[in-house]
């Protein structure tokens, strides 16, 4: 499919894990109702951005109510949804954080767990150990879509360039990045790295954040974002809880991919120290 809508849901992350789920779901259907193909969630939507509560809110696929919610959603109204991220917990209690995505069917497609944990400790700013409690995960994620290849990853992972690269010389076309940028990186970074994924690798990026909770332990920067293959923003939200979409058009993906034809160039082996 050459053009369609993308949706993020920009949703507000509180305490209870029931009224997140309740919350994602009604935002799911309302990115739908706008015509939204594709939903995406923010990084941990069903949990406070806090390493201690992982944990607590930690599901084991496919039993947890989060992720029966995401398949149901994208089931019932026909869309892939990328269901931003939440604590998973394997069969040997090692917790994840985890996008889970699901095809319009509701069936699993992909599952990325987060590669870069987000160990930080800015002076006078934001001090964040996801190792505490946190497995990284190991693999690159691409998933085949009915609307083209999807590369995901999550929130730090999209400091790391050579990822984005990498998935897009194997054919994605779109970067999904659920992520929770804070308060002193997210005015400094966010759209500057979103925008900068996607005029290295000219591919559409999708931002996808909490709103910001002001009561929260963790703040959110909020923000998020849709970007052409030309660095364009085609949506920004502000901190607030909204739904913003845009359409993604594959046709100036590859117009721009013809006139600057960055990606025939894929042999770093040419270059010598």
């Amino acid at each position: 499919m050459l053009v369609f809508n993308v949706g993020i849901c920009q949703l507000g992350v509180v305490a209870d894990k029931q009224s997140n789920i309740c919350k994602a779901r009604s935002m799911i259907a309302e990115a739908a109702d706008q015509g939204s193909r594709l939903v995406v969630l923010p990084e941990m939507f069903n949990c406070p951005y806090q390493s201690e509560l992982f944990s607590q809110y930690a599901e084991i696929y496919p039993e947890g109510p989060t992720i029966a919610m995401l398949a149901e959603c994208a089931e019932k109204h026909k869309v892939i949804v990328v269901g931003g991220s939440i604590p998973e917990r394997d069969e040997v209690g090692n917790i994840y954080n985890t996008c889970f995505i699901f095809n319009e069917q509701g069936k699993l497609i992909g599952r990325h767990r987060k590669v870069h944990l987000f160990d930080v400790d800015i002076k006078g700013g934001t001090v964040f150990q996801e190792s505490k409690t946190l497995v990284a995960g190991s693999s690159m994620t691409l998933v085949d879509t009915s609307l083209g290849k999807i590369g995901v990853a999550i929130c730090y992972d999209v400091r790391f360039p050579e990822l984005a690269r990498t998935m897009v010389l194997q054919g994605a076309e779109i970067l999904v990045y659920p992520g929770a940028f804070g308060p002193v990186t997210g005015p400094a970074h966010w759209e500057l790295l979103m925008r900068a994924r996607a005029v290295d690798n000219q591919v559409y990026v999708i931002g996808a954040a909490p709103a910001l909770n002001a009561a929260a332990e963790y703040k959110s920067y909020g923000h998020s974002i849709i970007v052409d293959p030309w660095a364009r923003v085609l949506a920004l939200a502000n901190e607030v809880e909204t739904v913003i979409t845009s359409k993604i058009d594959f046709r100036t993906l590859n117009r721009v991919r013809e006139e600057l034809p960055l990606l025939r160039h894929r042999k770093p082996e040419v270059y010598r120290v």
